[in-house]
């Protein structure tokens, strides 16, 4: 249960978000004019330059500002030939009907193009349902799609003024929830400290906030460098936001390799009391992070670091009196294990210590921005490849037959729209339009959202109107209802529609419309009968099942993981990875780990019955898991030691765990997921063997003067040989798993 200092923070957390930013931008495109026109009796006849303005403002997603820009003005002109086409054509069912499989599966198509393109088809699509309906805006259809246009251009030239005046928000709102999201992360580890029976929601919380993480990572990158004002910066806040988020990157990967085997740490050191101080120690990096995410966001510098030094040396403390007091021969690898959890948990406070730094954007502090990094390669360029659309037009295309149900499911709410006496007929259209999704579901998932929003804000609305409220406190419920549905519209989307319809309702009563209780009657039935059209469909035609999705997911995924360990393990035989490969590398296993998990999150949604291999599923998803953080560790250490310890030795080792990862592009029949090498003959395995068993004869002995140098490279070396025996394993078990699930797949 959240105490008041937590609901304080989420509030905000929420205040200063980029959502409730959005919703107030939208919000403001969308009234001003409004009110304007409202003021001078033109509301009615002009209704279509809000209208326009809203769905600019659908557009207008997160991103560079050029994207955002030509986003927009394409947006424009589409919306202004889906209004003159349904116009023109409106005496004719039969063209309609013909327009709606032209647009419906071209609409859907698009969005192959990347999340942007895909937001331009569906608004399109949208105006193009609004207007088979004559009764928004003007008679004259002309003047309707200029309205449209006016609209839309007033929301772009004021969205991009405001861009022009605060150009770093955006970046800092989205920074700072990154890291507040990755401070979720942390307190979700810190669960592994208690001694608990095992929890497979925590597994899937975890993933859940990776998948989000990830998704933030990607738009930061897509807004910093695609970004002229950031690759070629000479500002110091703009390096500053540039070196933040490098920064917060390497945290997370650095908390990644914090995984253990927790099922031993608990046998060993349950009664001892560190495994809890160690928690306490986690939980104070999270709240620090949190704070530090939150003041990114509301453009303050944080200052309080107290804690986190507080909450170090308790745990120092505890490690060192428990050493003195408890470790013996038999013990000694348990408390390298604990040695290496501190020197985790120091790095990581020394990361979020240098990110706290950042949040006073001191010019003496972005004069040590290093630029060894090439920016472009981490560029995204979309370009508009007329071939890929080309390659998607086959019914092995994900994307095709997504377009394809869309496109069956418009066509049937219609017919119905044509031949039931509906009411507002447009609304079904609009239903299916937004809630069928490519993946069922996030179909099923909307339609459940969107259902419960629209009775919920029916009810709310119906409340409002019938208690007879001023018309000013009437106005300012709608103006807030508009600001929360456009601020949750990606993060709630029940919220959200709960929201809208209560802000389209009351819209509805301030254009004094006749019958508003027919309207209401009319949303709720509309949305109904497109939700039962929407999953219907979603079912039965061309479904697409996550399992289906999923080998190409694990093949991607352990490709990236063998690209990523490479990259990170030539670094022990003396030929380290150049700073950018190795964060491409990074990045890439990351991205594929993040989409694996995501598949594997929606498979779950998906009915029973096309479930297969569930089990099989899950253990890869969490092998594939454990495979990247052990990698992300292997990485940490390659910093730390690899040139103390670099040899030709380690070459057979990796070359070992290079083919079994590698296993999985042979061709059918000459996958076996083995490899012909003992790990164990390893000469790095048998050197520490042999400064193992001395350490333990000088304990035994009652030796403590072992000298420093050897101790320092059994803790070392040893660790080291850890990652690698377990990122072998893992790959053999991932392997294993994945020809597992392809074999029952072709049985």
């Amino acid at each position: 249960m959240l105490k008041n200092a937590d609901y304080q923070l989420e509030l905000r957390r929420f205040i200063s978000s980029q959502h409730l930013y959005t919703g107030i931008r939208v919000t403001a495109g969308v009234i001003i004019p409004a009110l304007i026109l409202y003021h001078f009796g033109l509301l009615a006849s002009m209704i279509s330059i809000p209208l326009g303005a809203s769905f600019i403002g659908l557009i207008d997603s997160p991103g560079p500002p050029q994207h955002r820009r030509n986003g927009m003005l394409i947006g424009i002109a589409l919306n202004f030939i889906m209004v003159l086409i349904p116009g023109l054509s409106a005496f004719s069912p039969l063209l309609i009907g013909a327009e709606i499989i032209v647009f419906g599966v071209f609409f859907s198509l698009i969005a192959i193009y990347g999340a942007r393109a895909g937001s331009i088809g569906l608004t399109a699509l949208i105006v193009f349902i609004l207007n088979i309906d004559s009764s928004f805006g003007s008679d004259n259809i002309l003047h309707r799609a200029l309205y449209y246009s006016v609209g839309g251009a007033w929301y772009a030239l004021l969205s991009m003024s405001l861009t022009g005046l605060r150009p770093y928000k955006p970046i800092q709102q989205l920074l700072g929830e990154c890291l507040m999201k990755t401070a979720d992360y942390l307190v979700a580890k810190s669960r592994m400290y208690v001694n608990l029976p095992e929890d497979p929601s925590l597994f899937n919380e975890l993933i859940e906030i990776q998948v989000r993480i990830h998704q933030y990572q990607e738009q930061l990158r897509e807004m910093l460098f695609n970004t002229r004002r950031f690759i070629s910066e000479s500002t110091h806040k703009g390096r500053i936001l540039m070196m933040s988020f490098r920064d917060s990157v390497d945290l997370f990967e650095r908390i990644m390799t914090s995984q253990q085997d927790y099922a031993l740490l608990h046998k060993a050191f349950d009664d001892s009391g560190i495994l809890e101080v160690y928690r306490r120690n986690i939980l104070a990096q999270a709240a620090a992070l949190r704070s530090i995410g939150l003041s990114l966001q509301e453009g303050l510098t944080y200052r309080k670091g107290f804690q986190l030094t507080d909450a170090l040396r308790e745990s120092g403390e505890a490690f060192k009196k428990l050493r003195e007091a408890k470790m013996t021969a038999a013990n000694i690898e348990g408390f390298i294990r604990l040695r290496h959890i501190l020197n985790s948990l120091q790095d990581i406070t020394e990361r979020i210590k240098r990110i706290q730094t950042y949040t006073s954007y001191d010019k003496e502090i972005a004069r040590q921005f290093n630029d060894d990094t090439d920016f472009s390669r981490f560029a995204v360029h979309q370009e508009i490849n007329v071939d890929l659309l080309k390659s998607n037009l086959s019914w092995r295309s994900g994307s095709f037959r997504h377009a394809i149900r869309l496109t069956i499911a418009l066509l049937a709410g219609y017919f119905i729209s044509l031949f039931f006496d509906v009411g507002h007929g447009y609304w079904i259209l609009l239903t299916i339009a937004t809630i069928i999704k490519p993946a069922y579901g996030l179909t099923k998932q909307r339609n459940i959202q969107r259902l419960a929003g629209t009775f919920i804000g029916a009810a709310l609305a119906f409340l409002i109107l019938y208690l007879d409220y001023s018309n000013t406190l009437v106005f300012i419920v709608m103006t807030t209802a508009m600001i929360v549905s456009y601020a949750l519209i990606r993060i709630n989307y029940g919220v959200s529609i709960a929201a809208l319809t209560v802000f389209l309702l009351l819209a509805f009563h301030f254009a004094k419309i006749q019958g508003l209780n027919i309207v209401l009657q009319d949303r709720i039935v509309d949305t109904v009968i497109g939700s039962v059209i929407a999953y219907i469909v979603s079912y039965f035609v061309l479904p697409a099942w996550e399992y289906e999705q999923l080998e190409s997911s694990m093949r991607a995924s352990i490709n990236a993981n063998r690209n990523y360990f490479l990259t990170v393990a030539q670094a022990f035989t003396g030929n380290p990875a150049d700073t950018t490969s190795f964060k491409m590398a990074r990045k890439e296993a990351f991205v594929a780990l993040a989409n694996l998990s995501d598949n594997f999150q929606r498979m779950l949604s998906d009915p029973k019955n096309q479930q297969p291999n569930l089990r099989l599923y899950h253990q890869f998803v969490s092998a594939s898991h454990m495979l990247t953080s052990h990698i992300a560790a292997l990485s940490s250490y390659a910093q730390q030691y690899a040139s103390a310890y670099a040899q030709p030795d380690f070459q057979p080792l990796i070359n070992t765990i290079d083919k079994i990862l590698s296993s999985v592009n042979a061709q059918d029949g000459e996958q076996d997921g083995k490899d012909g090498l003992e790990i164990n003959n390893a000469p790095l395995f048998k050197k520490v063997s042999r400064l193992l068993e001395q350490r333990k004869k000088d304990l035994e002995q009652g030796l403590e003067n072992t000298p420093a140098e050897t101790r320092k490279a059994l803790s070392e070396l040893s660790t080291i040989a850890d990652q690698f025996r377990l990122i072998h394993s893992i790959s053999a078990n991932t392997v294993k798993i994945f020809l597992q699930s392809k074999a029952s797949q072709t049985a």
